[in-house]
């Protein structure tokens, strides 16, 4: 028998047929369903459900409390805040089965939900966006876009650090952080360069 290269807590469940990346962490309390795939370098907290089927990326943080529904993919370097929620089904009813009607949502590399948002299905949260605490998202939101409220709306760019960006007249921001460049065009944001 081969010693694992992950660590899963002694209260976590794992079912068959699931796969598990290197240095991935399953912490207490979690459920990672049948046919689930968690990339490497994952930290699932207390009390997850990762739903059959369920496909995570690498370097993904899915903080306490956090269910991802069969039909939710999250690419890389995802950050899911505590308590937040996805859906599936547009519109469930509790006598009436719509598992042939899933939604799917995508959660793209390096996005961050925050803490108690929630994402309503068929939407996708694009690369390097950030939507605030507490915010209902019911549209795609587009890359590196900050969004919150309810209905979440945008209020402005963050660059791949999360910190806001600031456009000049000519349509260019430096993120301070780590000095990378970028452009606001036909209104959407691109790199322009790393350094």
């Amino acid at each position: 028998m081969t010693e694992k290269n992950y660590f899963v807590h002694e209260t976590a469940i794992v079912d068959e047929n699931v796969t598990i990346g290197k240095d991935t962490k399953i912490w207490c309390f979690s459920h990672i369903l049948r046919n689930a795939s968690i990339g490497e370098r994952c930290n699932i907290g207390q009390n997850c459900m990762i739903g059959a089927n369920v496909r995570i990326g690498s370097g993904v943080k899915i903080q306490n409390n956090v269910s991802v529904y069969e039909s939710v993919e999250i690419e890389d370097d995802v950050f899911l805040g505590p308590s937040m929620v996805f859906t599936n089904v547009i519109n469930p009813r509790a006598f009436i089965e719509r598992k042939k009607e899933f939604k799917k949502t995508l959660v793209k590399k390096g996005a961050t939900i925050g803490a108690n948002s929630t994402i309503v299905c068929g939407t996708t949260i694009g690369n390097y966006s950030f939507v605030g605490a507490g915010s209902v998202v019911s549209r795609d939101v587009p890359d590196f876009a900050l969004v919150y409220g309810v209905p979440a709306r945008r209020h402005g760019w963050v660059g791949i650090s999360g910190n806001k960006l600031e456009f000049d007249e000519s349509g260019s921001a430096v993120d301070t952080y780590d000095n990378k460049k970028y452009v606001l065009k036909n209104g959407k944001v691109s790199i322009i360069s790393d350094h």
